[in-house]
């Protein structure tokens, strides 16, 4: 007979807590080892350059203990609690939903490393921040033992905007659908990253199931090891193998700016389903890749054990000054912005100002209006960020950029009606802000996500200039030294994030028919 153990209250909630801070600064070290493995052997200067970017502020951030990106997520708890279980400490209305909610609280405001609150409480009307990331999505499932196993996880908006879900028929191509889906996926999720595909159930039971494989550790180069030798694989791993490749064949590559790596895993999970039915999602994982996992046993709260840092490889990155346009903000005239190449790295130093959806969004309402700006945007550039609250001595914290697509709806009336000249962000523009940026002769510069802690030391002060009401969507003003960028729409309409994978995926296609017709030979 199983033993019943008590779980109290307060356990569970700083276990909650403690895992939270411990995952805004530390990477799963799964994750870690296959992104060394990538970078090592990509070819694209401009994706390992970025991949550099990316292991460079992770250690930065697991020695310092500030947020590996600014976007700290929204929190998602998997809670399976044995039916051996009671709990004590418990108010009589609470429950462990409740409990979810105040370990996230305690997370996400305590003092030593803030993180950033995202979550608004009306999703469709005011909209408004709650101002501790509450409340998390959390998922109850009751099961025998006497245990209660915990994963949580902080996933930020750039990679779960990205989520697909389709009802496909019982004879559709599953690869088919996820290698013309995956482009259509932009590169606002911040590869490289990885890709979790739940197959079956009903369509929020394949969501949920894309969710929860994206939990599992990385295993994709032991899989290939197993391949490689003959090993006897399942339809699952041979599945996972092949859309691997594939999905890597589309030279998306790192940040999307064209190279070898898009996913370093894709993880697949089933579940029985109606016979007419096969519901599809597809969930992917960011750079930024935020999970753990423990147990409670009733000896008290649980604390994660710190990876070692002998996983990252000896590698420190810094501006390269020989390869990098050098730009003085201060000093910026449209017709030196006009005279940048897409693909063109810069290194941006002097004034710069913030803005995100909510204040553009204010921003057109007052221009609707006839009514004056708080900020003049004449001969300016806009970083798109909502920067982590500092701590301590620091100007600011964590200041990685959001995904630029958002703001496209405003392109165009900032461009004309603003004076401003040129934008910063993450990943690519459509065609709207493209449009918009060749009919200006403006430029659109792109920043690494998932580098925060990395571009916030290159910010020396910071000041909000306007909204203050919108918190971390507020107007700053950031002076800047050596922030890098990439230029990746230029004053053509010349998109890097769209040359960059073609030129790409047509190498890789090319390497593979060269090793194909090599094996055929030497067979």
């Amino acid at each position: 007979m199983t033993t019943t153990t008590i779980i109290r209250y307060d356990d569970l909630v700083e276990s909650i807590a403690a895992a939270l801070q411990f995952i805004s600064y530390y990477h799963p070290t799964d994750y870690i080892q296959h992104l060394v493995r990538a970078y090592e052997r990509e070819e694209s200067p401009a994706a390992k350059d970025a991949m550099a970017q990316i292991l460079t502020n992770s250690k930065m951030s697991a020695m310092g203990h500030r947020p590996i990106c600014q976007d700290t997520g929204i929190v998602n708890v998997f809670l399976k609690i044995g039916m051996d279980v009671r709990f004590e400490g418990f108010g009589p209305d609470q429950s462990v939903e409740d409990a979810a909610n105040e370990g996230t609280r305690r997370a996400y405001l305590f003092d030593d490393n803030r993180l950033r609150a995202s979550v608004v409480a009306d999703p469709l009307f005011a909209r408004k921040n709650t101002r501790d990331n509450t409340p998390a999505v959390t998922h109850v499932q009751l099961v025998p033992g006497n245990t209660v196993d915990v994963t949580v996880a902080a996933k930020g908006g750039g990679s779960e905007n990205k989520s697909k879900l389709a009802m496909l028929n019982p004879g559709d191509n599953l690869v088919d659908w996820v290698l013309k889906t995956v482009p259509t996926m932009g590169a606002g999720w911040c590869p490289p990253g990885m890709l979790g595909i739940g197959i079956g159930g009903t369509a929020e039971k394949a969501a949920l199931l894309a969710k929860e494989s994206l939990m599992e550790d990385l295993n994709m180069y032991e899989l290939q090891q197993r391949a490689s030798r003959g090993d006897k694989l399942t339809q699952v791993e041979e599945l996972r193998l092949e859309l691997h490749e594939k999905v890597n064949a589309l030279g998306i590559g790192a940040q999307g700016l064209g190279g070898l790596a898009t996913v370093l895993d894709v993880k697949i999970a089933l579940y029985p389903t109606h016979a007419a039915s096969k519901p599809v999602a597809m969930i992917p994982n960011c750079a930024a890749t935020r999970h753990a996992h423990f147990v409670l046993d009733g000896s008290g709260p649980a604390y994660l054990t710190p990876p070692s840092l002998d996983v990252y490889p000896r590698l420190d990155w810094a501006p390269n000054y020989a390869e990098s346009r050098r730009v003085d903000l201060n000093q910026l005239t449209r017709e030196e912005v006009a005279s940048w190449k897409s693909g063109e790295r810069i290194l941006l130093s002097g004034k710069m100002l913030t803005g995100r959806d909510a204040a553009h969004k204010r921003i057109q309402g007052l221009l609707a209006k006839g009514e004056k700006l708080p900020v003049d945007f004449t001969n300016r550039v806009i970083y798109y960020v909502g920067p982590v609250d500092p701590v301590g001595d620091e100007v600011v914290g964590p200041a990685g950029p959001t995904t630029s697509t958002r703001m496209d709806p405003f392109t165009e009336m900032m461009l004309s009606q603003t004076g401003l000249i040129a934008m910063i962000g993450k990943a690519d523009r459509g065609p709207e802000a493209i449009a918009a940026i060749q009919k200006h002769q403006s430029a659109y510069l792109m920043a690494v996500g998932g580098a925060a802690y990395l571009v916030s030391k290159a910010i020396k002060h910071a000041r909000v200039v306007a909204f203050e009401d919108l918190g971390m969507e507020a107007i700053y003003e950031f002076d800047v030294v050596d922030m890098p960028v990439t230029v990746a729409v230029d004053a053509t309409g010349t998109s890097q994030h769209i040359t960059g994978p073609a030129q790409w995926q047509k190498r890789i296609a090319a390497n593979m028919e060269r090793s194909y017709t090599a094996s055929k030979a030497g067979a």
